[in-house]
């Protein structure tokens, strides 16, 4: 299929794959994929009411959700909607306040020196350093 200007229009294209991708992204990160177990609750729903008639989906709800029981068909139990919990998706990330890079020269004595290659937008040594300094005490 190929898109032209007459067959479609390029915002109703951008929002359409706007809304594919908010979505892709929420049912990765939340809980909405439970949303897409909703056949399974409505198979399950119809396969109680055909060994109960008289059930009601209030009872059937409470049966699984309210005071759920270890019966013969837990296993079909766990995989209800909203019944077991995944790890989702958690990115974390960490700054490391200790790392310096540094350069070592050979000066004429033949030490080595170092000197910092850069210097840490959150660790400054130098004001830290003069800050805290031992008390002095004026003699008089």
């Amino acid at each position: 299929m190929i898109l032209n200007e007459k067959s479609c229009n390029f915002d109703t294209v951008k929002k359409l794959i706007s809304i594919l991708l908010l979505s892709l992204y929420l049912v990765s990160t939340t809980e909405l994929y439970q949303l897409l177990k909703m056949p399974l609750l409505i198979e399950h729903y119809i396969q109680h009411k055909n060994l109960n008639p008289e059930m009601s989906l209030t009872a059937f709800l409470k049966t699984h959700y309210d005071h759920p029981v270890k019966d013969s068909d837990h296993d079909q139990d766990q995989r209800l909607p909203f019944v077991s919990h995944a790890s989702l998706l958690s990115v974390v990330f960490t700054i490391n306040s200790y790392l310096d890079f540094y350069s070592t020269e050979k000066v004429y004595n033949a030490r080595e020196v170092k000197k910092p290659l850069y210097k840490s937008v959150l660790y400054n040594k130098e004001i830290l350093n003069s800050i805290w300094q031992p008390p002095r005490f004026l003699q008089s």
